[in-house]
């Protein structure tokens, strides 16, 4: 693949698979939980604290909207007391269950947003494609590899790099894929995403590395498409923090939607 003409980076969650009645069910299971059923996140409430473009991580975002929902009760952050461990504990056994061995938790029933036949296409066309995720390697490669079966896809998890917006996992999924494939330094690269934070992710690799071309692609998560007014407003926050365009589904990303963006 020498010769290709640009390479693509994809994050999981609301791009590869639809995580409304998972992470975001889980992160409102644990708001609730902890504040004694008094306050369940909504979905906008969710939205909201991740156009703040910091909160990629759902057990910090859990912990963060604890600590909000506490200040308005009185009380100052040194006085909160829960423990960071026994959020993610409570989050988890949510997210993928109560049995180590086989999950059976929410993960278990995320509805796929792309095909493996999609990723095939792209490679027949000399494209070549990874991951960089928020989501821990576990559950990522769940559903990379359990539910969409790919083969050792190149993957940059959680436990592997900063948390975004750092670049950082971003370049190192890069250079994976310059190694793996022969791809060239200077070989265009688009990231698609559904956050503020991952194009966020894009514009700081413009900065730190502005000798390559950077391209933010933002996607629509399913929750936010089912009114239109909810729907247009996500689409311009994405593009307020970098999107160079935003679609309902990744495999609108083609390789001739790909070339277009390149012209």
């Amino acid at each position: 693949m020498t010769n290709t003409k640009a390479v693509v980076v994809y994050d999981i969650d609301g791009v590869v698979r639809d995580v409304s009645g998972s992470y975001r069910r889980a992160l409102a299971d644990t708001v609730e939980h902890f504040t004694n059923g008094a306050y369940r996140p909504s979905s906008i409430d969710i939205d909201r604290l991740k156009s703040e473009g910091i909160w990629n991580n759902d057990w910090e975002g859990s912990q963060e909207l604890l600590a909000r929902y506490f200040e308005t009760q009185g009380q100052t952050r040194s006085q909160i007391n829960l423990d960071y461990d026994t959020i993610v504990a409570f989050f988890q056994s949510r997210y993928r269950g109560t049995n180590p061995h086989n999950w059976d938790g929410y993960i278990a029933n995320e509805p796929l947003l792309l095909q493996a036949s999609y990723l095939e296409q792209l490679t027949a066309t000399g494209i070549p494609w990874g991951f960089f995720s928020g989501a821990t390697r576990g559950s990522a490669e769940y559903i990379l590899q359990k539910r969409l079966g790919l083969q050792t896809p190149v993957l940059i998890a959680m436990e592997d790099a900063p948390g975004k917006p750092d670049p950082t996992g971003l370049f190192a999924t890069v250079r994976l894929m310059e190694e793996r494939f022969a791809v060239e330094a200077t070989t265009p690269v688009f990231y698609a995403g559904d956050t503020v934070a991952d194009m966020y992710t894009i514009q700081k690799a413009k900065t730190l590395q502005p000798e390559r071309s950077w391209i933010g692609v933002g996607i629509l998560p399913p929750h936010v498409q089912e009114i239109a007014e909810r729907r247009d407003a996500y689409a311009a926050t994405l593009k307020e923090a970098g999107a160079a365009v935003v679609f309902s589904n990744i495999e609108q990303l083609t390789a001739e939607a790909i070339q277009q963006l390149l012209e």
